[in-house]
């Protein structure tokens, strides 16, 4: 075996995880089982039937690097395999080796937020479909962790166990509305962090005081309010957005301030799209712990909508996540880490090409697959 940087980093950063089998079924080694299923999703694979075939298609390649003692595994050993490693042990794994192979951006904007595995639902065992909540770091453009609920509604539940795997000293953190809770803002200022919260009707009577203050500015023009403003414009494919962005530190008036550890400022979002003759508009309000600095505000808020536009669709339309119907115990999530872990690879190959045509080409060429399992 002709071991290499990126299969020592594969490695060192996974081999804790304890092996589910008995000794007289180990007729692959574990660490074998997770790299190969680690290249064929870079590869392209996303179901075991497509991993095993790849382990097949590239056996001699594989063999400069792993031991496989009885050649390729099957395609159900794979899905038993990851039927019954612990999720927990594959998530902290996964956590050791994000740590130690990306350097997070100082200053970093990590979006938060769930997606449902659409086709995780199994009727035979009545197992709804999973939940997975996630943190993106969207500079760097890779997935720092994820978290796995049973229902959507319990990312309220999701979002602290997630925050406290993180390091997020420095970071701007930027969950959306079902994340507007007063607990995980004062937790996020007591690990170190900021917070942009969106805001909608689940938190008293705040989302109604922010959104009559910008609706309707006689309310306070007695007092001598700041108010700072910024505008971005975007398009392709014939469509065009404005966002208009209008945000204060003015907010003593607020009657629930006391209540929310940290909170600075508000902002409210205008968002007009065009897309050919038709025109639609919708505003959103948010709270935060930043100074009312516009530009904080806008890139704090672009930053957040990537885990949808970036994470969340490639997840979808190039890895094909709602169409995977992995769904033996706890086999979607650790098939839902292995498409994080390909992400992730494949966002810090910086060549040019989109994540379909990379990972294509991963599958066509050894040297470039080792490019990315490299770096």
């Amino acid at each position: 075996m002709n071991a290499t940087p990126p299969c020592d980093t594969i490695r060192s950063c996974f081999s804790p995880i304890e092996d589910p089998r008995m000794d007289r079924n180990k007729k692959h080694l574990l660490i074998d089982i997770l790299t190969i299923a680690i290249c064929a999703v870079v590869s392209g694979a996303d179901d075991w039937v497509a991993v095993a075939e790849f382990g097949r298609s590239k056996a001699a390649w594989l063999k400069q690097y792993l031991a496989l003692p009885n050649g390729i595994p099957s395609h159900d050993t794979f899905g038993d395999v990851f039927a019954r490693i612990c999720p927990n042990q594959f998530k902290e794994c996964f956590l050791h080796w994000v740590q130690e192979v990306f350097e997070l951006t100082e200053g970093q904007v990590i979006a938060i937020d769930g997606k449902t595995l659409r086709r995780s639902y199994d009727r035979s065992d009545a197992k709804a479909a999973i939940h997975m909540v996630s943190a993106w770091a969207a500079a760097n453009k890779i997935v720092l962790g994820q978290v796995k609920t049973e229902e959507k509604s319990n990312e309220i539940t999701a979002i602290p166990e997630l925050l406290r795997l993180l390091e997020i000293n420095g970071c701007l953190i930027t969950i959306d509305a079902m994340g507007c809770q007063t607990d995980i803002a004062a937790q996020i200022i007591d690990q170190g962090g900021d917070y942009i919260l969106a805001l909608k009707g689940n938190q008293g009577t705040l989302h109604e005081d922010v959104k009559s203050f910008f609706q309707d500015p006689k309310l306070h023009e007695d007092q001598d309010i700041a108010l700072y403003e910024e505008q971005t414009v975007d398009g392709d494919h014939g469509r065009i957005e404005i966002r208009r962005y209008r945000c204060t530190a003015d907010i003593p008036w607020l009657d629930e301030l006391g209540r929310w550890e940290g909170l600075r400022s508000i902002c409210e979002v205008a968002s007009e799209r065009h897309v050919a003759d038709d025109v639609s508009s919708e505003r959103r309000y948010f709270i935060a712990s930043i100074p009312a600095d516009p530009k904080r505000w806008t890139h704090g808020v672009r930053c957040h909508w990537g885990i949808e536009n970036e994470l969340h669709w490639r997840l979808d339309v190039t890895f094909r996540e709602d169409d995977c119907r992995v769904r033996k115990g706890p086999g979607p999530d650790n098939f839902a880490l292995l498409r994080h872990i390909a992400m992730n690879l494949i966002s810090r190959e910086t060549s040019k090409g989109s994540f379909k045509a990379k990972r294509y080409r991963a599958a066509l060429s050894d040297e470039y697959r080792l490019k990315v399992l490299a770096g």
